[in-house]
């Protein structure tokens, strides 16, 4: 299961409108060992976050 964040945005007005184009994608890793769960975090492009969590499975 993962959860998408928006950024934040940049004070900067040309920073905000191409920070609004990136998402913050937090997804839960079982660990192969133990069996816990620990948590991965990436900034991505907003049209390539489903590409991102189908790739990371």
């Amino acid at each position: 299961m993962a959860k998408a964040a928006k950024t934040a945005i940049k004070k900067d007005p040309k920073l905000a409108a191409e920070a609004k184009n990136y998402t913050k994608v937090i997804r839960a890793v079982r660990s192969p060992k133990s069996g816990a769960f620990t948590f991965k975090e990436g900034m991505v492009h907003k049209d390539k976050v489903k590409d991102y969590l189908a790739a990371t499975k």
